[in-house]
Formats: C-alpha cells, structure tokens, sequence
C-alpha cells in the first residue's frame, strides 16, 4: 500500500511539474482588426466617426486632435520566469484640420525595433520640410527695407 501510495505521490508531483512550466498568455490593450480599419476612409472619415466605427483610442497625442493610437500586446509568463512581451502593435491615426483623417499606420514591434507593418496616406500639397530646412531656406528671402522703417 506504502509504494501504491508513493507512486501516486510522485505522479502527481510529475503532473504538477509539467503544469507548472505550461506558458500564461496575457493580452493587454486594444487594437482594432484589419476588418474594423477598412471602414476607416483616409480624407472622408472624421474625428467623430471613429469611436463607432473602431472603438475609443488607447491614448491620444499631446496635442488636442494631433492623433490617435490604439496600444495592443501580448505577454507569455512561463514558471516564475518575469514575464516577456512577444507582440506588439500599435495603430497611429493622425487628422488633418477640421478632425478628418489624414493618415494610419501600424506598427509592430520585432527584436526590440519599430516596425511599419502597413501605412494609408493622403497625398498633401505640401512638402514636409523640416523646421531648420524652413528657417535655413527664408535666409534669403527678406531684404534690408523689409527691416529698416
């Protein structure tokens, strides 16, 4: 009876062992589907039209209307392991002025590096130029009467 009892002992021991190193995955945030951001027309659709189409966004950008993002990840945790971040994705929504939507892109994150997984644009008429292209390129453009009164 003792070694029935033993055997049983250790094969639950086995078991409990092997559950134990069975990987807990965990999602955190919320990234709307492909299907959900295909409703989403770059030019047409508004700052108001969002929240029915895709949801509210995980966090907003500083500045009011700047831009929307919707954070999404997963996490595997594995014995008493810390847990890892395996996935990441992040979808970037910026507005033009008036709130409609200018631009989306995702995001993901691969070997520690942000990766653009896909990007809808609208065509602009102007060309981006950075803020020193732009102060550097007006050094020529006044002349002394402009200063002088």
């Amino acid at each position: 009876m003792t070694a029935i009892r033993s055997l049983m002992t250790l094969a639950f021991l086995a078991v409990l062992g092997l559950v134990a190193c069975t990987p807990i995955y965990r999602n955190h945030g919320y990234v709307p589907p492909e299907t959900d951001l295909a409703q989403v027309v770059v030019g047409q659709t508004t700052m108001d039209d969002l929240p029915d189409l895709i949801g509210r966004p995980t966090a907003q950008g500083l500045l009011t209307g700047s831009g929307w993002y919707y954070v999404g990840s997963r996490w595997r945790r594995v014995a008493a392991a810390a847990p890892e971040e395996i996935e990441r994705q992040v979808v970037a929504i910026s507005f033009a002025e008036g709130g409609v939507v200018s631009n989306i892109e995702r995001f993901g994150l691969e070997r520690g590096r942000i990766v653009a997984l896909s990007r809808r644009v609208t065509d602009g008429s102007v060309t981006e130029i950075s803020l020193i292209g732009q102060l550097l390129g007006n050094l020529g453009n006044f002349q002394a009467g402009d200063i002088i009164d």
